[in-house]
């Protein structure tokens, strides 16, 4: 039988929008933490990075590092 986790960390990379400001995707970082809501677990810590532009039309990333403790 496995065991329970105590704690969960995910990495989220969250992309500019190509027009406007403000992140693309943030219904993704939204839809990881309702999942692990869902399994009982909620966030803990959350951290960001900054990485620069991929180019043309790449606009710049955030990475976001989420920890998830078991409630």
């Amino acid at each position: 039988m496995a065991e329970a986790k105590n704690y969960v960390v995910l990495q989220i990379v969250l992309k500019e929008k190509f027009l406007g400001t403000g992140s693309g995707n943030l219904t993704e970082l939204e839809q990881a933490i309702n999942a692990q809501a869902a399994l009982g677990y909620r966030l803990h810590t959350i951290t960001t990075s900054a990485s620069g532009s991929k180019g043309l039309g790449g606009g710049d990333r955030i990475q976001a590092t989420l920890i998830f403790e078991r409630l």
